[in-house]
């Protein structure tokens, strides 16, 4: 049942978002849309896929539980707001009014490849950690341990890495670069929640402190 909320609620968020999009562009043949709301759709339900033999992770990530930090429930909000813009942005310049050049179709396809790659390293993540939650809390009712398998191995908040490709894929796929503004917004915000977060979590989770001196990396793979 959780998975199933989870999917319809995730589903609802995406198509909302899509809307903004469409709306901004001003017409419904807009293909570089169209290829975005394939690719999102389709992510939502491999999300839900990856998520069926999993209730109690489901209901972890279905709805924000005591003890999420203030500051990531400012951080998520701000962050939607700024995809928010981005997709106006990127709606009004590349479908109504055309601000920027035309992007080749090349372009569009390496912003589709990168937005994949992006959820494909956050289902990875997603299915290696059974505390992957969508808010930063200290999962004391769950048992919370430190996840260092998989991708774990390499970088410390794997998901976060996929957000920011993604984020790098949006304004590709959408043929804007007026677009790249609000997502370089994004993927600061991103980058000021890993640091929160994991500051938090060698403060408060056991084991973790010493996961860090085993895997150096927070974010990106041999730079930070």
């Amino acid at each position: 049942m959780k998975t199933i909320q989870l999917a319809i609620k995730s589903l609802l968020g995406t198509l909302f978002f899509l809307l903004v999009l469409f709306i901004s562009a001003g017409r419904i043949n807009y293909w570089q849309g169209w290829l975005y709301t394939a690719i999102c759709i389709l992510s939502v339900f491999l999300n839900a896929y990856a998520l069926k033999d999993k209730a109690d992770l489901a209901a972890e990530r279905a709805v924000v539980k005591s003890g999420t930090k203030s500051w990531d429930k400012k951080i998520l909000g701000l962050s939607a707001v700024i995809l928010i813009i981005t997709y106006i942005v990127a709606g009004l310049d590349s479908g109504r009014y055309h601000w920027s050049p035309p992007f080749n179709g090349g372009v569009n396809a390496t912003g589709a490849a990168l937005i994949i790659a992006g959820e494909v390293i956050f289902l990875m993540a997603q299915k290696e950690n059974r505390f992957f939650s969508s808010v930063m809390r200290i999962q004391t009712d769950r048992g919370h341990t430190v996840c260092d398998t998989g991708i774990y191995k390499i970088i410390r908040h794997p998901a976060y890495f996929g957000n920011i490709i993604t984020a790098l894929g949006i304004p590709l796929i959408l043929g804007s670069l007026w677009g790249f503004i609000p997502s370089a917004v994004s993927i600061i915000l991103v980058i000021i929640r890993t640091y929160l977060e994991d500051r938090t979590l060698i403060k408060e989770l056991d084991g973790y402190s010493d996961y860090s001196s085993r895997t150096r990396f927070r974010l990106l793979p041999y730079i930070w």
